[in-house]
């Protein structure tokens, strides 16, 4: 994810969770995009549509420090603030009921 200005990132996990692979390729029709994974686990996902739609499997929360959010909070932010400059589609993020 581009959050992260590369290809590779180190997170932490506290979970036995995690996506059953039997459901990865039905979820990716239905709009969400895998961006993240390690081995056949799926850790990132998105959906390329919304200004800023990132779910994790690992604890973004575990890394950060005051003075260093860790890249998904900064991504989140940035997002907000594009979205209140006007910058991001406002209704991107919104779903047909």
């Amino acid at each position: 994810h581009e959050v992260y200005g590369d290809t590779s990132a180190t997170e932490r996990h506290r979970h036995r969770y995690e996506v059953n692979p039997e459901y990865i390729d039905d979820l990716e029709a239905a709009g969400l995009r895998f961006s993240g994974e390690s081995g056949r686990r799926m850790e990132i996902l998105e959906l390329p549509e919304h200004p800023y739609f990132l779910g994790t499997q690992f604890h973004p929360e575990f890394r950060s420090r005051p003075t260093r959010a860790s890249p998904p909070f900064v991504g989140l932010l940035d997002a907000a603030l594009d979205l209140q400059s006007g910058g991001a589609d406002r209704d991107a993020g919104e779903v047909e009921l």
